[in-house]
């Protein structure tokens, strides 16, 4: 059985990268939640945002580190490699979890700005410390705007026996995501949240975005590809991501909503985010595949200059991503205690992603400096030649797993 990966071992897709740290950027601007920065954002301009693509990503991604470690060392070696990454997110999530409060709760008392409490969801601590804090330990609670590593956590740890069923039947994975998506909607499945309600981020219907990306770097992509190639699907995709900036703009501004039908502006607005819906997932598929028709993996641009902030926020996506929801709320509350006006937006929102660029810029430098020192201390004083127990793959080899 063969299992082809959509890079080579030696080969990183800095598309990949460019539009993680796109993302971080713009949900950085749109949690502000101030109207000219929300303007930046994804949002306002189709169905989609910023967390379907950086949910897309992480599957894709998760697939190719972990499905080699599962290849190359077995399922238990590659689960507790995944489940390494798991606690990694938990711990940030739990961090970033107890700043966030902190902060809102002080600021909320040292400022005498009292409806910071209601706003960011924190009332629930000031009326039941302890078990608020178990239920954010268990991911139950969670605070505006800290959804999203959650939905990482529980994705990612329920992705060891996904993984292991997609390298050997990638097809019979995704057909089951779909029919996991499918149920989740027909039957109102979600989990629990606290003190009430469920899940911002339906962890059954938002594995649809995780298991795709899984699914196109283990082969899908070639499977596919003659979507990218196609005219029919080009015409058809640019058709549709116009219908949706329209329709998302028209929930914004009531002079467009009267250039259609009701039942039609209802359809699409409010966005079903929580269940993901499907209009939602087909305007991030067209986004996918027209990205991957104009911006080649091999496109000369993507190195160019400009893009390297994004880059490094990209391949530094976790810390990013922490650091830009505490600013956003940082942002939020500069901007209601001093000026609301466009200059001061604008200059919260370039304080904020240049804080975050210093931030990959950091872990960047610093795990590189790691790396270099523990290697040293770890390298023999002498290194006797031995024989390898098999060759490596080279470039553009498929990794081969199973039998034929």
């Amino acid at each position: 059985m063969k299992v082809e990966l959509a890079l080579p071992p030696s080969k990183r897709d800095l598309r990949l990268d460019l539009f993680r740290g796109l993302a971080n950027w713009l949900m950085f601007l749109g949690h502000v939640s101030i109207s000219v920065l929300a303007w930046f954002s994804f949002r306002n301009y189709g169905f989609s945002d910023g967390a379907d693509l950086f949910v897309f990503i992480s599957g894709y991604t998760s697939a190719l580190v972990f499905g080699r470690r599962m290849l190359e060392g077995g399922f238990v070696f590659g689960t507790t490699r995944l489940l390494r990454r798991v606690w990694q997110i938990y711990a940030v999530h739990i961090l970033l979890f107890v700043i966030y409060l902190a902060s809102v709760h002080f600021l909320s008392t040292r400022f005498n700005a009292p409806d910071l409490i209601d706003r960011f969801n924190v009332a629930p601590l000031l009326n039941a410390p302890v078990e608020t804090i178990t239920q954010g330990l268990l991911l139950r609670y969670k605070p505006l705007n800290l959804d999203v590593l959650p939905l990482y956590v529980v994705l990612m740890g329920a992705f060891p026996p996904v993984l292991w069923l997609m390298l050997r039947h990638p097809n019979w994975g995704m057909l089951g995501s779909v029919a996991l998506y499918l149920a989740a909607r027909q039957f109102d499945w979600n989990l629990p949240s606290y003190p009430s309600g469920v899940w911002y981020f339906n962890p059954f219907a938002w594995q649809l975005l995780f298991v795709l990306g899984a699914w196109l770097a283990l082969g899908g992509a070639n499977t596919l590809h003659f979507l990218v190639r196609s005219r029919t699907v080009l015409v058809f995709g640019l058709a549709y991501l116009l219908f949706a900036a329209v329709m998302t703009l028209s929930g914004l501004i009531p002079e467009l909503q009267k250039l259609f039908p009701r039942v039609l502006f209802e359809t699409f607005n409010p966005n079903d985010k929580t269940n993901l819906a499907p209009y939602r997932f087909l305007h991030l598929a067209v986004l996918i595949i027209l990205g991957a028709r104009f911006i080649p993996i091999d496109a000369a641009g993507l190195q160019a200059a400009i893009w390297k902030p994004l880059v490094k926020c990209g391949q530094q996506s976790l810390e990013v991503f922490a650091v830009g929801i505490y600013l956003s709320f940082i942002g939020f509350f500069v901007l209601q205690m001093t000026s609301s006006g466009i200059i001061a937006q604008l200059v919260v929102g370039t304080g904020g992603i240049s804080i975050m660029t210093a931030v990959a810029y950091y872990r960047s430098w610093s795990k590189r400096v790691e790396k270099h020192a523990y290697g040293h201390a770890n390298q023999p004083a002498v290194q006797k030649p031995h024989a390898p127990a098999s060759e490596p793959v080279q470039p553009g080899h498929k990794i081969v797993v199973g039998t034929a």
